[in-house]
């Protein structure tokens, strides 16, 4: 055993050493038992503040690959750097850990709220991200060597087992933070709460085993300054918990732009619903009632505008329902009733099966009077059959009925999912996905892909019809005008530039010359030969859509179309290159 240094010597003068027995108020052995429970608690509120950082971050940037890479390999680098600069704070363990964990539990604990308002006011949280990763991950790296120091002082032992104690400490409190935030914090506190909270549980925990249990370690002026420390940051965390909700009330007023009409987590995602009860086109855009007309965030993002979601949800189904019998129709995602609402327009459909992940979303189509109105009550109707379950596995759990029990096959297929830049619904773009809907259509039916902004991310829009190619079915790429600036299905809130990699070729002709400010949704029509591509003869009248705008759209894509590109896989996504 290395000889502790002078000053750490019965009599020698100087602060502290680490070695020195510390004087408790408790037998050692409790005082040690105290020293690992504390280990653990910390560790676990650590573990939350990471969960909580990876969360908010992929719901406000997107991307949940790349946002849990950034956090954790920030706060790891950041962890290393706090190991180190704890050296220097070992002669005084107890004084050092205590201000560690009243920042740690100030800086933790708002994280959330911070992160928010930078999203909401200025429009981005990208920089406060990083930055909340590094000091966090600067703070939680402190607490290992200056724990260790403590728990040397209550009971000396070996440095292995004094390591093996704490890291088990700390493991378990790891494991428990884990699940605690999912299943306890995140869904009966929510994101801006369940982190003040967290940051209180750390804060009393830190402030019990310096102020009580080494309070013999301080000076009179470091346990009042410590004393008022912790009380000012359980004081701000209250006053957080207690401004939550208005806070929450004030951001969504910035992200929307209006009060938010409905606004529920479902456990899925968060729903937020602002504007009046209108129904959309040909009835004033949506304009009746208070806040302008009706649209739908989905986790942030604008999903649905009433003011243009017909031109949407028309391209997306008539030119499907064109060239064969449309009498079975499965619709994967949808859970609007929006697209079911263009299908029942068809007198030969007999029945409609929706597969929608969220039964928040279908609750609200089913029951909101703005949105019901706009839908036309289409889930309803008696030929509708809804289902709740994740696309994917549905159609995957079709396939394994055996062949004698097999889904009857369907005329069509709409998928009308969101963007495939969001890293959650990439293997809803996969070449495995599109091989189990293919088994699913009849002889001559046709699937129709919802398939990204094809313009500002062309590179995203044609690996999905390479990887529809890529199953055996025949496509026609074409696109519709009208697709608001702020709807974003991807990564990014805002519009933004166009990334250089997705900017049309230079000899792609007059179609990417589009007017400023002219944007596109993308559509891919496929079937096992190639697509008839129009409209039906017994096609309704149409309020955003003409036969000539869909055979403009069909040319400006094949012009512009990109040859080569991979298929997307489940074991290689291509949507985030």
């Amino acid at each position: 055993m290395i000889d502790p240094p002078e000053s750490a010597r019965v009599g020698a003068p100087g602060p502290p050493d680490v070695m020195m027995p510390a004087r408790l108020p408790v037998p050692v052995g409790l005082g040690r038992l105290l020293v690992l429970a504390v280990v653990f608690v910390c560790a676990a509120c650590g573990l939350v503040y990471e969960l909580e950082l990876v969360a908010l971050a992929t719901y406000l940037v997107g991307d949940s690959v790349t946002q849990a890479s950034v956090v954790l390999s920030v706060m790891v680098f950041a962890m290393g750097v706090g190991a180190l600069l704890a050296k220097r704070l070992r002669c005084r363990a107890a004084v050092g850990f205590g201000a560690v964990e009243a920042g740690l539990a100030l800086v933790g604990g708002t994280s959330a709220m911070a992160l928010y308002a930078c999203f909401a006011w200025f429009g981005q949280s990208r920089s406060a991200l990083v930055g909340f990763s590094l000091a966090i991950g600067i703070l939680i790296g402190a607490e290992v060597p200056l724990l260790m120091t403590l728990i040397q002082r209550v009971r000396r032992q070996d440095a292995g087992g004094a390591v093996a104690d704490l890291f088990a400490a700390d493991y378990v409190g790891a494991l428990v933070g884990g699940l605690a935030f999912p299943f306890l914090l995140l869904p009966g506190f929510g994101q801006l709460t369940g982190a003040l909270l967290t940051g209180a549980v750390n804060a009393v925990a830190g402030a019990v085993l310096v102020l009580w249990l080494f309070r013999r370690d301080l000076s009179a002026r470091a346990r009042w300054a410590l004393f008022g420390a912790n009380a000012l940051v359980l004081a701000l965390l209250a006053a957080g918990v207690v401004l939550a909700t208005p806070f929450e009330r004030a951001a969504r007023l910035a992200v929307y732009g209006s009060s938010a009409r409905v606004a529920v987590q479902t456990g899925v995602q968060e729903v937020v619903m602002t504007g009046g009860t209108g129904a959309g086109a040909g009835a004033g855009h949506g304009r009746k009632g208070s806040g302008g007309p009706l649209a739908l965030y989905l986790d942030g993002r604008l999903r649905v505008s009433a003011e243009n979601e017909f031109r949407y949800h028309e391209a997306l189904v008539h030119p499907a329902m064109a060239g064969g019998p449309h009498g079975r129709v499965l619709v994967l995602g949808g859970g609007d009733g929006l697209a079911v609402r263009e299908i029942l327009r068809y007198r030969a459909v007999r029945s409609v099966t929706v597969v929608e992940l969220d039964p928040g979303v279908l609750r609200l189509a089913r029951t909101d009077p703005g949105l019901t109105r706009l839908n036309r009550h289409s889930l309803a109707d008696p030929r509708v059959r809804t289902v709740t379950d994740d696309a994917f596995d549905w159609l995957r759990q079709q396939g394994v009925r055996g062949p004698g029990h097999r889904a009857a096959p369907y005329d069509v297929i709409v998928s009308d999912l969101p963007d495939p830049g969001i890293t959650a619904c990439t293997k809803l773009y996969s070449q495995e996905f599109y091989g189990l809907a293919a088994q699913l259509l009849a002889r001559d039916g046709r699937l129709v892909v919802h398939a990204g902004p094809p313009v500002e991310r062309a590179r995203l829009y044609w690996t999905v019809e390479s990887t529809v190619r890529s199953v055996g079915l025949a496509t026609v790429p074409y696109r519709q005008s009208g697709r608001p600036a702020a709807f974003s299905g991807g990564p990014d809130r805002s519009a933004g530039a166009v990334p250089p990699e997705d900017a049309p070729p230079a000899d792609a002709g007059p179609a990417a010359a589009a007017p400023s400010g002219t944007r596109y949704w993308g559509f891919v029509l496929a079937a096992r030969h190639r697509p008839a591509f129009g409209l039906a003869p017994d096609a309704p009248p149409l309020a955003g859509l003409s036969a000539g705008e869909l055979r403009a759209g069909r040319r400006a894509e094949i012009r512009e179309r990109r040859a080569g590109l991979p298929a997307s896989t489940l074991m290689h996504p291509r949507y985030q290159d």
